[in-house]
């Protein structure tokens, strides 16, 4: 009943009978938000989640985190449309804001080294963290320039988006002279190490906070970069949920005004 509710289409209903268990419709049924609904389906059809992953999934808030739900309603129905029916991903709906790396067991004061460390021995969730089409390449890549030696934390590959992923890790609040270091690490990538048929390479600043108009003037996506917080010590789920919907409203007035 509670199905046929929400799918009215019978189509539907029948074709998600075929591609995900009852189980997995069960923990989507009670869902209000129609396109909070829709990105966990074609996202679970994607990664093909268990169920035990589906529901940590809607448990960490997955939706909320990514950003895409900071985009207008159009916008995330579109792209969702876009990969259910071409199989074609945005980026928005893979990258997320924060990341939960409490699972790490760093506590008090640590290094970027520290992070680092923590990070490869505890790869394997680190990926999960991620998502499932990230494929780790390296740690510490050398990049050489006029003689002078710069390193990428990390170095991952995505599957899907087909393109290489430099992953700069942090201490503290986001700094505009990271953009200017990422920068470098693209267009080496770009040009070095990008091969034929390959994306763009996209870079992830990880920081332990950012002032949001600091990222926002400095346009960081013109230049395929991306800035997320990430939490080695998770607050209570209440504070958590009120924070990520807060940024997502804050996200979606500026979007408002912008289009007035």
């Amino acid at each position: 009943m509670q199905l046929a509710q929400v799918f009215s289409d019978e189509q539907i209903v029948y074709t998600l009978c075929r591609e995900l268990s009852w189980l997995h419709l069960l923990l989507i049924m009670y869902m209000d938000d129609s396109l909070k609904r829709d990105f966990y389906i074609e996202m679970c059809k994607l990664e093909k989640w268990s169920v035990r992953t589906f529901r940590e999934r809607i448990q960490s808030m997955l939706y909320e985190r990514t950003a895409i739900s900071k985009k207008p309603e159009q916008t995330i129905q579109q792209d969702i449309e876009r990969l259910k029916n071409e199989q074609k991903l945005n980026p928005d709906l893979v990258f997320r804001d924060p990341y939960f790396l409490d699972f790490l067991g760093l506590r008090d004061a640590y290094s970027e080294k520290d992070l680092e460390t923590a990070i490869i021995v505890e790869l394997q969730r680190f990926i999960t963290e991620l998502g499932s089409d990230f494929a780790f390449l390296a740690r510490q890549k050398r990049v050489s320039i006029d003689n002078r030696d710069y390193y990428i934390d990390l170095l991952f590959y995505h599957r899907r988006l087909k393109c290489l992923v430099a992953i700069d890790l942090k201490i503290g609040e986001f700094d505009a002279a990271y953009k200017g270091q990422m920068e470098l690490y693209l267009r080496y990538l770009e040009k070095y190490e990008q091969v034929e048929g390959e994306n763009t390479p996209i870079g992830l600043i990880l920081c332990t906070g950012k002032n949001e108009e600091h990222v926002e003037l400095m346009q960081l996506d013109k230049s395929n970069i991306r800035v997320a917080d990430y939490l080695t010590l998770l607050p209570s789920k209440q504070v958590l949920k009120e924070k990520l919907h807060k940024a997502i409203e804050i996200a979606k007035l500026k979007n408002e005004s912008s289009h007035e």
